[in-house]
């Protein structure tokens, strides 16, 4: 299971930092990853990263703003975004997978999602 917390309101140029629990140790192949959805579009990518070896990847729209990391020990996923801009607004969600693609359907875990508004 995977849990997401940290979302809320802020203003354009702020920063949050969602966190995603996992109940269970990932194994050393896992990748995590995040992933957005705003109101009347699809779900996108937005980083992901290898358990073990983190190897972070980030969409374009995110690069340079975003950084994603993991808490080994504790089994926690991090997604740090600063300079939000509006267009950042969305549902983010965790998701846990074992393959190195940015392709939603491969993951095959997912949280609850956690709401970020960026007010303008």
């Amino acid at each position: 299971e995977l849990v997401e917390s940290g979302g809320g309101s802020v203003q354009a140029g702020g920063s949050l930092r969602l966190s995603c629990a996992a109940s269970e140790r990932a194994s050393s192949s896992a990748v995590l990853a995040w992933f957005r959805q705003a109101p009347g579009k699809e779900r996108e990518f937005v980083a992901l990263i290898r358990w073990r070896n983190t190897s972070p990847f980030y969409a374009d729209s995110v690069k340079g703003r975003f950084t994603i990391s993991r808490d080994n020990p504790k089994n926690i996923l991090y997604l740090q975004m600063n300079s939000l801009k509006p267009e950042d607004t969305a549902v983010y969600y965790c998701a846990l997978g074992s393959q190195y693609e940015r392709n939603e359907r491969t993951y095959h875990t997912w949280g609850q999602g956690t709401q970020v508004t960026v007010a303008s």
